[in-house]
Order: C-alpha cells, then sequence, then structure tokens
C-alpha cells in the first residue's frame, strides 16, 4: 500500500528487508544441527512502533518429525537471528521475532493433487 506520496510505508519497506535478512541468516549463517530441511521465509509482519516482528517461516519436507525439528530449532535461535538482524540491519531498534510455521504452501500442494485426482476421474 502506498502512503499519499506515493511512497512504499516504512514498515512495507522493512517487511520485505527483514524477510530477506532473516532467510540469509537461517540459511547462510545459522549452523545448526537440527535444521535439515529446506526453509522458505514466507512473510515477515513489523509492527508499527518496531517492537515486534511475526515471521511465517515454510518448512518443505515430506517428514512431520524433520519438519517440526527444523522449526523448533529455527524458534530456539529466534534471539541469535535477532541479533545478526541487528548486524545486519543497522536500525536502533530490532524487533522481537515471533515465528509462525507457515502451511500454505503444504496446503496448495495437497489441493492440487485433490484437484488432478478430481479430473482424471472426470477424464476417464
Amino acid at each position: 500500500m502506498k502512503g499519499r506520496t506515493g511512497a512504499v510505508p516504512r514498515t512495507d519497506r522493512l517487511n520485505s528487508e527483514f524477510k530477506k535478512e532473516i532467510y540469509e541468516i537461517i540459511s547462510r549463517r545459522l549452523n545448526d544441527p537440527d535444521i535439515t530441511e529446506m526453509v522458505s521465509v514466507m512473510k515477515v509482519i513489523v509492527s508499527r512502533d518496531l517492537s515486534t516482528a511475526k515471521v511465517f517461516i515454510s518448512v518443505f519436507s515430506t517428514d512431520k518429525i524433520k519438519r517440526d525439528k527444523t522449526f523448533n530449532a529455527i524458534k530456539a535461535n529466534a534471539k541469535r537471528i535477532r541479533f545478526e538482524l541487528g548486524g545486519a540491519m543497522r536500525i536502533r531498534t530490532v524487533p522481537e521475532l515471533t515465528f509462525v510455521l507457515d502451511d500454505s504452501m503444504e496446503y496448495s500442494d495437497k489441493m492440487n493433487k485433490i484437484f488432478a485426482e478430481i479430473e482424471k476421474g472426470e477424464n476417464k
């Protein structure tokens, strides 16, 4: 959403920048052996006062145990990710990070499979 001047609001810009940086931190700088699955940062929502940020994480795995272990490792490293984010972003206030498991990709994949099965049944 654009403001009156046509500029992108600060929180929208920060959401995008945080999303990129958090992904970089998790994938390149966080050497946790419990993070074994592919991870994507789907969305970041920073509060207006920059005190908190919700980070929506998608973990791609066919194994629910590995997926949960990876997500829990990310949550356990929230303080380290926040510290790294502070160094990368060079902002005065780094929000407290809350990680949320985003299973929308998994749900979408499941729905696509169901639709494909229905389509197969109709084409017989």
